[in-house]
């Protein structure tokens, strides 16, 4: 940059040193870098080959730009020292003779727009990375179906985001079902309905009990079919497309391809009094617990004893003599939230595992890591239930399978109605709490040691977890978190 070997700002040499400086930054900001002809020229006739497309920099700031590493448009908008305009005027190289302006001058002088950044805060920025966005192929069917489940709460505005897919910021939490599909377990066949929705990109999934649907005999209840399958979702969709998605009634097979139309509300039989509402588990993902095993938490137990309780045949009185009774089929369904360790994912859940071992408690262990105790939500569990036809008015209620307090109290803010909260209790304390009162355990499983486990749709099949991990999860979930379970100390 300049020479500043003397104090004098009206020096000859220190205005051609300026000059020159000048040139040098003609040369690195012009669009093509000039030749050496027309640097000769320039120097001959003593004149800029180039005009300057941009105004004079401050000598201080071009140069802690080039400290940072890049220079960026920003840097020529703001002029950070008022005389660095124009290079003869006093005071532009030498601070301590430069005069600040005049107020009145400068209030008479056109305002300079000030640069207002259009990014989000970085709290939003962190909050829209973890929310995963869902794919453009994921939302298009979204906005083109006409029979679509909606939350009752809507997305705040300060969360609108632009990215392709992600509907606008007043849109309602829409979800619709992909596909469905008869899937036999050890409990009975589960009808496994497969959802996108509008808030993120997981495939969260319901596993619907409901084997009175195999039947061709009329059925005493209605059927729990979800409302985004069955529609149609264009006048050019075949009859094999929508069986092929799981838009079917019946059983389907080689010889039996029925096609469901639109649900029709008024051709429903009427749920009989007799008859309870649906069980439901609303359940969310845990590897850990339902695939190896894990006995640091009952997930894969609770997710087994679920569909277990919920495909129990119902005793009612028969319609057409109440002297009499029949049975049915248990109805209800498991929505399986793909929120893998309250919500904190999966990486960070084997974390806290780490700090349990050191002697943390889980709710500790997920606060260390940044997170909050429990960063679950269940909006979209209540929009798959309603789509599910359960839970709002005009539908029936449900009976919720669960221990967790805020799950009843984010679902019945969602709008669902809840007639009935069924306990969970986990099997090994069931077992001890019949011992205590010398009660029966027919059909409590009792740990013998064997190393060999009955079937079940989870690691733990039928068997039961336990142990110290498990009661010291157990206690938090209960001291902590005021999961509504009775601890072992007190059965």
């Amino acid at each position: 940059m300049a020479h500043l070997h003397h104090d004098d700002p009206s020096c000859s040499c220190c205005i051609e040193h300026s000059l020159a400086d000048l040139a040098l930054l003609d040369a690195l900001t012009a669009p093509d870098l000039p030749s050496a002809a027309d640097l000769n020229l320039a120097a001959k006739k003593k004149q800029h080959a180039y005009k300057r497309r941009d105004a004079d920099l401050d000598p201080l700031l071009l140069a802690a730009a080039a400290s940072y590493g890049s220079v960026t448009r920003n840097h020529y908008t703001h002029d950070f020292f008022p005389a660095v305009g124009d290079p003869r005027s006093e005071g532009a190289y030498d601070w301590t003779k430069w005069q600040p302006e005049d107020p009145a001058a400068r209030q008479e002088r056109r305002p300079r727009l000030k640069y207002v950044s259009r990014q989000g805060p970085r709290s939003q920025k962190k909050q829209e990375t973890k929310e995963n966005t869902p794919s453009a192929d994921a939302a298009e069917p979204l906005r083109d179906s006409c029979n679509i489940a909606t939350s009752s709460t809507t997305t705040s505005a300060s969360t609108s985001s632009t990215q392709p897919g992600l509907l606008p910021a007043s849109a309602e939490l829409q979800v619709k079902c992909m596909a469905r599909t008869r899937v036999p377990t050890p409990h009975g066949p589960v009808f496994l309905h497969l959802y996108h929705n509008s808030k993120d990109n997981k495939e969260h999934l319901a596993m619907v009990v409901d084997p009175a649907q195999l039947e061709d005999t009329p059925q005493l209840a209605p059927p729990i079919r979800s409302r985004t399958l069955d529609a149609v979702w264009s006048d050019s969709e075949t009859e094999a497309e929508r069986i092929t998605r799981g838009a079917y009634v019946g059983r389907l097979s080689a010889h039996s391809q029925r096609p469901s139309r639109p649900a029709d509300q008024s051709a429903c039989p009427p749920t009989l009094d007799t008859i309870p509402s649906p069980l439901i588990r609303i359940h969310s993902e845990c590897f850990t617990g339902e695939t190896i095993g894990s006995m640091r938490c009952d997930c894969g137990e609770q997710l087994d004893e679920a569909i277990r309780q919920i495909a129990q045949p119902i005793t009612i009185p028969s319609p057409t003599d109440p002297a009499q009774t029949v049975t049915i089929p248990g109805r209800g369904a498991v929505v399986y939230l793909r929120q893998e360790g309250r919500g904190i994912g999966l990486l960070s859940k084997i974390r806290a595992y780490n700090l349990q071992d050191l002697g943390h408690d889980t709710v500790t262990a997920n606060l260390m890591l940044g997170h909050g105790a429990d960063e679950r939500g269940y909006a979209i569990a209540a929009a798959i239930v309603r789509d599910l036809g359960m839970g709002t008015d005009g539908m029936e209620g449900v009976r919720l399978l669960t221990n967790n307090p805020d799950k009843m109290r984010a679902l019945e803010e969602e709008g669902i109605r809840i007639v009935e909260r069924v306990p969970m209790v986990p099997r090994s304390w069931q077992r001890i709490q019949h011992a205590k009162l010398g009660g029966d355990s027919a059909g409590v499983h009792v740990h013998d040691g064997a190393d060999e486990r009955e079937g079940g749709v989870t690691m733990i099949g039928h068997g039961e977890v336990y142990g110290d991990d498990l009661d010291k999860y157990l206690r938090t979930k209960v001291l902590r978190m005021g999961h509504m379970l009775p601890l072992l100390s007190d059965l």
